[in-house]
């Protein structure tokens, strides 16, 4: 099996925010996940956003008084830049790192444009799925957004789209589908085209392992 690591290198992303593309970047928090996050009760919930970038829905999370909020990202840059933004969160949650190797156990993840950015290889997207099942503690969720359109073949121009369908081929072995539908309240540049999602971990696999 090729390294997944290869597939969201450091040097590619840092490249990416030291240049100043980063047309995923929205300045907000996404919709959808903020209007989740604000029916959660639970503030000491052991939450992580991977591939966060500038994450502004860890700096929303935090200033709602959540507690226990890890980001993680491979690239040093949005990382410096949302301690810059967000000076009092703690610096030990804040990790540089490779996400299809972080280790860790976690109540809630977040997905936002993380999924979309690596090439859409069946493998990659198949270790994704596990390695969120990996990370989650039982009845554990992730929760996110993921785009709707048609993939175009090409490798380099993302973000990288998907079906329902291609989706719950990946999560269903590993998750029970609590919500998987069109975004309501999408931002105006990306409706109809996300899907928004809420799973929970199984405490059984669907015999498969992708390993």
């Amino acid at each position: 099996m090729s390294d997944i690591s290869n597939f969201s290198g450091k040097l590619y992303w840092s490249k990416r925010y030291q240049e100043d593309r980063t047309g995923w970047d929205i300045g907000v928090p996404s919709t959808p996940l903020k209007t989740y996050i604000d029916q959660l009760e639970d503030k000491n919930l052991n939450i992580l956003i991977p591939g966060a970038g500038n994450s502004y829905e860890a700096e929303y999370l935090f200033h709602q008084g959540f507690k226990h909020i890890h980001v993680l990202d491979i690239a040093k840059e949005p990382l410096d830049a949302f301690q810059k933004r967000v000076p009092d969160f703690p610096s030990e949650h804040m990790i540089q790192g490779d996400f299809f190797k972080h280790e860790g156990i976690y109540d809630l993840i977040l997905e936002q444009t993380f999924f979309c950015s690596f090439p859409p290889l069946p493998e990659t997207r198949k270790q994704y799925a596990l390695k969120m099942y990996e990370l989650l503690q039982q009845h554990g969720k992730f929760i996110g957004v993921w785009f709707d359109f048609p993939l175009t073949g090409d490798m380099e121009k993302r973000p990288f789209g998907g079906s329902k369908e291609e989706y719950l081929g990946y999560f269903e072995p590993f998750f029970n589908i609590k919500i998987f539908e069109k975004c309501y309240n999408s931002i105006p540049p990306r409706m109809d085209n996300e899907l928004f999602g809420v799973f929970e971990k199984r405490l059984t696999t669907k015999g498969l392992s992708y390993k």
